[in-house]
């Protein structure tokens, strides 16, 4: 009597590339959340900074004298200082862990499925530190590692993606009209004009790095949650 084979496993429509093959994402997810949690504490640091130097400023626009004031001026200036220091320390930072997250979920999401990428494997860690197509190229890796991570044949929508990216660009430009405002105020008024700017460039960077936690920890588990399955995609008809 012959033993019948068993009936083979289903296989993805589309085969992973050279190199790629799955390895879970919670370790450097939780890693990304602390460090972004880090940059969130970093910028609130920055805005009671901005606070202090929007008030001293307001004081001395206002013709307000004396060793008082001078004093308040040196100390703000301290702090607002030091706030761009740490901002810097905790963005260079978590820019390190996050890259490497990223590369991370693009790798495990060419195994889930290869056919939804539309860049190469090197734009995930290149398309942040090239100028212009560093505005959609990062969007577009997290857009297709998000698709190929969903559970097979749903319809996964992008809102979180979405919402984290126009933020953060908006941030972005927030922050580099404060500072070229900041370098070129010549009066205590343009000073105050420019730190009230940054004040809500730094507002606009916490509820990015909010909304990069929200994007990270989905993510994360929707990987994880397909990697523990086990779950393929239905093989091609035909």
């Amino acid at each position: 009597m012959t033993t019948p084979m068993p009936a083979p496993r289903p296989t993805p429509p589309y085969s992973a590339p050279p190199g790629a093959w799955l390895r879970s994402p919670a370790a450097l997810g939780r890693a990304t959340v602390v460090l972004l949690g880090l940059v969130i504490a970093t910028d609130l640091f920055a805005c009671y900074a901005d606070w202090l130097e929007m008030d001293v400023t307001g004081d001395l626009a206002d013709g307000v004298t004396g060793t008082d004031v001078i004093d308040r001026a040196d100390r703000a200036d301290a702090l607002y200082g030091m706030a761009g220091i740490a901002q810097g320390v905790a963005l260079v930072a978590t820019a390190v862990v996050y890259l490497c997250w990223l590369w991370r979920i693009r790798v495990n999401a060419e195994v889930f499925d290869a056919s939804r990428h539309r860049m190469k494997r090197g734009w995930t860690i290149g398309a942040w530190f090239c100028p212009v197509v560093n505005l959609w190229f990062p969007r577009r890796i997290v857009v297709d590692s998000w698709d190929a991570s969903a559970p097979w044949g749903s319809r996964s929508g992008h809102a979180p993606v979405n919402a984290w990216w126009t933020v953060w660009l908006l941030s972005l430009l927030g922050d580099q009209y404060a500072e070229r405002s900041y370098r070129q105020a010549e009066t205590a008024a343009e000073l105050r004009e420019a730190t009230t700017t940054m004040l809500f460039s730094d507002c606009l960077d916490i509820v990015a790095a909010v909304l990069a936690i929200v994007v990270v920890v989905l993510l994360t588990r929707m990987q994880e949650r397909k990697v523990r399955s086990g779950e393929l995609p239905a093989p091609p008809l035909g």
